[in-house]
């Protein structure tokens, strides 16, 4: 009778365990994959140029290659609207051909974008009657504050070591504070460039730039072309940190 009585109680011992086993397996879920990685939130990056005779234009491509080259970013490139008559620009022997496939901006497109590169050529030390004619047109994003919080840069042309280089950054710097807009200069970044002194070179601690002579004959050395790219992977890099920042995955 004893040893029955320590069989039973051996079997259900067992039985006890096998079901709290069981009971354990029921319903435990099995180990939930890792959440996929959120995607990465992409920049929207603007080369917006104004280009009479191409050397503006050069510099355009290098600072799209530089800033394609960041990556995390769509780069579009838009021309500022021509306001000269086809007979007057013919007889200013003008070359719109390099930016002629580039569609024309609109001052309701900025809102759409990030950050935004303008290059121009300089006019006595200063934008363009074309550029401050687009400006003039931004009045109503002026005053619904639509641009405020976003980066702008620039790049430019002139035909004289003195011709107005700095200047032409400095006098565009107003309209990018009254918009609320943060303005984004090269600094020394190319420093072993930009103090080179062996070759006229027109790039700045403002930005990149160009010297095309009083006839637009010289065209932008490989020194030009290599600090623009630099600076539009820079700039871009500048727009990227702030649009994560403000987006974290």
């Amino acid at each position: 009778m004893s040893s029955l009585i320590k069989k039973l109680s051996s079997l259900s011992t067992k039985s006890k365990s096998s079901s709290a086993s069981s009971n354990t397996n029921i319903g435990t879920p099995a180990s939930a994959a890792p959440a996929p990685a959120a995607p990465v939130k992409m920049s929207k990056i603007a080369v917006i140029v104004f280009s009479l005779y191409g050397h503006v234009a050069q510099l355009a491509t290098q600072i799209e290659a530089g800033a394609k080259e960041a990556g995390a970013a769509t780069v579009d490139v838009y021309q500022i609207e021509e306001t000269l008559s086809e007979q007057v620009l013919a007889k200013m022997h003008a070359n719109k051909e390099p930016i002629k496939n580039y569609p024309v901006i609109t001052p309701e497109k900025l809102v759409e974008y990030d950050g935004f590169i303008f290059g121009f050529p300089t006019r006595y030390g200063r934008a363009p009657a074309q550029v401050s004619a687009f400006f003039d047109k931004t009045g109503g994003l002026w005053a619904s504050g639509a641009l405020i919080g976003k980066f702008a840069s620039t790049f430019t042309s002139t035909g004289s070591q003195h011709g107005g280089n700095e200047t032409t950054h400095l006098t565009t710097i107003p309209f990018f504070v009254h918009h609320g807009i943060n303005y984004v200069p090269h600094g020394y970044r190319s420093s072993p460039d930009q103090s080179n002194l062996t070759e006229i070179h027109g790039a700045s601690a403002y930005g990149p730039g160009t010297i095309a002579g009083g006839d637009g004959s010289r065209q932008p050395p490989e020194l030009d072309l290599k600090i623009a790219k630099a600076h539009g992977k820079y700039f871009t890099e500048v727009v990227n940190t702030y649009v994560r920042g403000k987006n974290p995955a």
